[in-house]
């Protein structure tokens, strides 16, 4: 494994910048995305709920690899070019914010419905409402399933070695190939995988210790 390491440790590095950006940047999509259609699964309006329910049922029903592929095939063959690191990101960012939007709907719905309805009492919103009470109290509360959302996500990353993406398991898959030393490249691709999500892990136990606990 040292030696895998030694001698092809640039492109596995380089692998393992692109699954770093790929991640952030499906990471960051996937919250935006995913609370927004967490919202939409608790709105008044029903259209509203009916469009937040199918996305989050057929999104996280559909495997990741089929809708990465749906964005590295079919997409620059009928919408537009696409690179396999563009589509595996967007694939990634899309299958991920199904389970945040789970994740976060549960988190809202969680918090003691006499919040809302004594927010709205004294005067507030119900945006304001959201923002003010509702909110700070389910981050706490989604805080740790998150968490165990992002480590999936850095994991669920090497979805980008499918579709040419040149990440850390596209770059092992490529030194396994040269080598023929496939279990000792993969314990070094693994090993390096440790070095993206241990660090999380450890942060995501640090904000339950310090912060969603106090």
């Amino acid at each position: 494994m040292f030696t895998i390491l030694a001698e092809h440790g640039s492109a596995l590095l380089s692998g393992l910048g692109y699954t770093l950006a790929a991640s952030l940047m499906a990471l960051l999509g996937s919250l935006v995305i995913g609370t927004a259609f967490a919202l939409f699964e608790i709105s008044h309006r029903k259209w509203l709920r009916t469009i937040g329910r199918i996305y989050v049922e057929v999104v996280r029903n559909i495997p990741l690899l089929v809708i990465a592929l749906g964005f590295y095939v079919i997409v620059p063959r009928y919408v537009m070019p696409m690179d396999g690191f563009t589509a595996g990101t967007i694939g990634l960012t899309i299958y991920t914010s199904a389970f945040i939007a789970e994740t976060v709907r549960a988190g809202i719905e969680s918090v003691a419905v006499g919040q809302m309805e004594g927010a709205r009492s004294v005067g507030l919103t119900y945006t304001q409402a959201m923002v003010q009470i509702i909110f700070p109290q389910a981050i706490k509360i989604v805080v740790p399933p998150l968490g165990n959302q992002f480590i999936n996500l850095v994991k669920n990353s090497s979805v980008l070695a499918f579709v040419a993406g040149f990440d850390l398991m596209y770059e092992g898959k490529i030194v396994a190939n040269a080598t023929f030393s496939t279990f000792d490249t993969y314990l070094a691709v693994g090993l390096l995988y440790l070095v993206l999500t241990m660090p999380l892990s450890y942060l995501m136990r640090y904000l339950e210790k310090h912060w969603v606990s106090a």
